[in-house]
């Protein structure tokens, strides 16, 4: 098993807002991409990790203690939308330079680079956005290694280098920037282009370079290598205390239970709330995998009346989730309670969670909204929080899932909010509108699967809409409830789009909930991508 590990493997923090440094081994390669407020930050991080390297996404501010605590092989420099010669922009943090690690700067990154050793950015004559050309000067450089002399990228910048600094040469040019590539002898080096874009067709191959041939990474950064390490970080920090995980029976919570019991074994007690918003049959289906098949001590506590009570009249989404988070974690202490004495509360945070709700980690970045695992959180949570993913996406958990031998319905179950159905209901949550809209979601998983879909998809359900609608059925007049399907392809859920499914299983799923989901009399399909929507309707 290879001796890498990460900052993520440990990334175990006390609530709240601890910036302690995680756990670090001696021995291990990691990337900081240090973000701007780059649209394609995240998407940097994930095409260092899909070469097999692992990277942490750190802002611009970002204490010096944590950078050098990660000890990381290379630094990658976002885009961002400011101009370095405006007053107040983002800097380049000390450590990047102090450390002597080779660094790429993308965009911004790059200028930032300049701008900061001594070099000269102005604002262009002509703004770049969209396809370009770019012509490489210095084909033998490490960076451009096996690639052509012409390289077709992906330009968005209104500024230009119009001075390199002291060192540096240029590597490549475009139409109009004189200097769309530079580099030092001691390995900084600038992109005026976005190699992490799918619309550069050679980008993939730039970072591979940059992270080979460059840092001298050596790519072992594995599932395999990832459950192993993690469950030794988690067994470091729990050491004998006891643990509780925040057990929901999706795949994130499911990972988190199996890591931690591979961690700790029985110190870990399992904590399944029904709080009466799952999907149908799904309460059942947690019991049975975590008790008969994965042998995990599990608490199963019925709290559905409790849960329908405190949302009682709530319409407002973001006030929902907040009740939910807060019932949560209020039902937790008191089962805890039951069991003495309690040290970690585990649960199943992901890195979407955190960038999306903006977290200590990304606090330039604005809120989309709050998430169930980050911030529900009542101020008074008396465990520390042991988040083993909450610097990995979803792709990357189920792979971590399989690892660990956990079963295919849980690890390619489609991803579920926090919330569950109270998030899927638009208005007040009741007892009857719960029974329509977990019938209509069951109707839409059973096509898509029945269609072959279901691992073609990233997210498919159903929403519940204040809206009634005038129909007919049979020969009678009827104002029935209108319900929305919702069916979406993501990588990650940081971007979405909506799926063209095929008109037949749209038709079934429409036919299938009119007639069998008493009070639906309409049936419509979402076809918004993300952004500008998100995926979930609240």
């Amino acid at each position: 098993m290879p001796s890498q590990r990460s900052s993520a493997l440990t990334a175990i923090q006390a609530h709240p807002d601890s910036t302690a440094a995680p756990l670090l081994p001696s021995q291990r390669e990691a990337i900081a991409v240090i973000d701007f407020g780059s649209q394609y930050s995240q998407l940097i991080a994930r095409r260092v990790r899909e070469l097999g390297v692992y990277c942490e996404l750190l802002p611009h501010d970002v204490d010096e203690a944590r950078v050098r605590a990660l000890d990381p092989r290379g630094f990658i420099l976002s885009g961002g939308p400011a101009s370095v010669y405006q007053e107040g922009a983002p800097q380049l943090p000390p450590a990047v330079l102090a450390l002597g690690r080779p660094v790429l700067g993308i965009c911004y990154g790059m200028q930032l680079l300049a701008h900061a050793l001594g070099g000269r950015v102005a604002p262009s004559q002509r703004r770049e956005y969209g396809h370009a050309v770019v012509r490489v000067c210095t084909p033998d450089y490490p960076l451009f290694r096996h690639l052509p002399p012409e390289l077709p990228v992906w330009m968005s910048h209104g500024d230009v280098i119009e001075r390199l600094p002291a060192g540096f040469r240029a590597l490549a040019e475009s139409e109009h920037s004189p200097v769309a590539a530079m580099a030092s002898d001691q390995g900084l080096i600038g992109l005026q282009f976005h190699p992490e874009v799918v619309h550069t067709p050679a980008g993939k191959e730039l970072l591979r370079n940059f992270l080979f041939e460059v840092c001298g990474c050596r790519g072992d950064w594995t599932s395999g290598s990832y459950v192993e390490q993690a469950a030794a970080d988690i067994r470091a920090r729990v050491g004998d205390g006891r643990v509780i995980c925040a057990l929901s029976g999706g795949v994130d919570s499911a990972v988190v239970a199996a890591l931690v019991y591979r961690a700790v074994g029985d110190q870990l007690t399992c904590i399944f709330v029904d709080n009466g918003l799952l999907r149908q049959g799904e309460a059942e289906q947690v019991i049975r995998a975590f008790r008969q098949h994965q042998h995990i001590p599990l608490m199963h506590v019925d709290a559905r009346a409790r849960f329908l009570n405190r949302l009682a009249g709530v319409v407002d989404p973001e006030e929902k989730r907040r009740i939910v988070g807060d019932e949560f974690i209020r039902v937790f202490n008191e089962e805890a309670q039951k069991l003495g004495t309690i040290d970690f509360l585990a649960q199943g945070t992901l890195y979407p969670d955190v960038i999306e709700s903006t977290s200590h980690e990304t606090r330039a970045a604005a809120r989309i909204k709050t998430h169930h695992n980050v911030g529900g959180l009542p101020a008074d949570l008396p465990f520390q929080l042991v988040e083993p993913l909450r610097y990995l996406f979803k792709d990357e958990v189920r792979r971590v899932g399989e690892a660990l031998g956990l079963p295919e319905e849980l690890v390619w179950r489609h991803p579920f909010p926090g919330p569950g159905l109270a998030v899927r209901i638009l208005g007040e949550v009741t007892d009857e509108r719960l029974a329509l809209v977990r019938a209509a979601d069951a109707i839409v998983m059973d096509e898509v699967r029945r269609a072959g879909l279901y691992r073609q998809v990233w997210q498919s359900f159903a929403v519940l809409t204040p809206v009634r609608t005038v129909g007919v059925q049979g020969d009678f007049r009827t104002y029935g409830h209108v319900v929305a399907v919702r069916i979406v392809t993501a990588e990650d859920a940081m971007t979405a789009d909506w799926a063209r499914v095929p008109h037949e299983v749209l038709a079934a799923i429409s036919s299938r909930i009119v007639n069998q989901v008493p009070g639906v009399n309409r049936v419509v399909y979402d076809i918004t991508s993300k952004p500008p929507a998100t995926i979930e309707w609240e």
